[in-house]
């Protein structure tokens, strides 16, 4: 080997087409016949496209001269091809770059459009809310109107003394029968008089000598409306002291004695001035009833009865 010559198969001094000039032919190149081109034991460099895959040695592939390089054949549409590789299946896993996948033609990845998806869900349980609230506000119109037109009385309406509403729940009760001292029945020694001045029964007529164990009227009042509560009102006169009587309807003895207490504040022996007025709770059927007071054992019964009168519902 001279100086300027480093011999015909060294890689800086290969040449494909020495065999062409004379001084590469002078240093023995040839035309290919099987191996590379150039210089002698040249080396090759020349192989198909994608015949290298990563991670495997490559494979020699000779080609004659004239004829273009084998090309892998491709595979069908949609089939992946066997000369590539997808940089997920290199060994020890392809090179990351850190980037996703471009979408929608190239542009950028876009997820859904989740502002717009809450502003409409918002609008709907808004307008769902409103519905509702209109919906309510009519039904209470509809019910005040319903009240207005039933003419119920309003909660600040002063409340009567007088008693409760009647059964029936009308707010004017039927008139109810009342009685004076001429069309009761008389029982055990009582009698009619009328030497005490102040009674309001017609000609000024009672039921006296009621005083004693045993003494008793009954009423007989029919036109009674309907089954329920009632009041009896009573008109009698004490000789200013306090007594009381039993009150019987229907055969059925009352819990509590009609009160007949000394109300007027008469003074003691003093009939005239001792008239006034008692009531007892009572439940009568509807149709015809019977009303007795009576004297019992333990009643206090020193007075006079003048009328009695009845009124739906029940006192206070």
């Amino acid at each position: 080997m001279t100086s300027g010559n480093n011999g015909a198969s060294t890689p800086e001094d290969d040449d494909p087409f020495g065999y062409l000039y004379a001084d590469g032919q002078a240093n023995g190149a040839q035309p290919p016949s099987g191996g590379g081109y150039g210089y002698p034991n040249s080396v090759s460099r020349v192989r198909a496209v994608g015949e290298r895959k990563y991670g495997q040695q490559p494979q020699q592939q000779t080609a004659q001269y004239g004829q273009p390089p084998a090309v892998p054949q491709q595979g069908a549409y949609g089939q992946p091809n066997a000369h590539y590789a997808a940089p997920e299946n290199f060994a020890g896993g392809g090179p990351s770059t850190g980037r996703q996948p471009a979408q929608n033609g190239g542009g950028r990845g876009r997820g859904p459009n989740t502002k717009g998806l809450l502003i409409g869900a918002v609008a709907v349980v808004a307008a769902v809310v409103i519905g509702i609230a209109v919906a309510m506000a009519g039904g209470d119109d509809d019910k005040k109107g319903d009240d207005q037109a039933g003419g119920g009385a309003s909660s600040s309406a002063p409340q009567s003394p007088s008693p409760s509403a009647s059964a029936s729940g009308d707010a004017e009760s039927p008139e109810l029968p009342a009685s004076d001292a001429k069309a009761l029945s008389l029982e055990g020694g009582t009698v009619l008089a009328s030497d005490v001045k102040g009674a309001k029964a017609a000609g000024g007529t009672y039921v006296g000598n009621f005083n004693h164990v045993g003494a008793a009227v009954t009423w007989n009042v029919s036109g009674i409306p309907e089954d329920g509560k009632y009041t009896l009102n009573v008109t009698y006169g004490v000789p200013g002291k306090d007594g009381n009587a039993t009150l019987t309807i229907n055969g059925t003895p009352q819990s509590r004695p009609l009160n007949m207490t000394n109300f007027a504040h008469a003074p003691e022996g003093d009939y005239e001035k001792g008239w006034t007025n008692t009531w007892g709770n009572i439940t009568l059927n509807k149709g015809t009833n019977v009303i007795k007071i009576s004297c019992e054992q333990g009643n206090s019964c020193d007075a006079n009865l003048d009328q009695l009168s009845l009124e739906a519902g029940w006192k206070n």
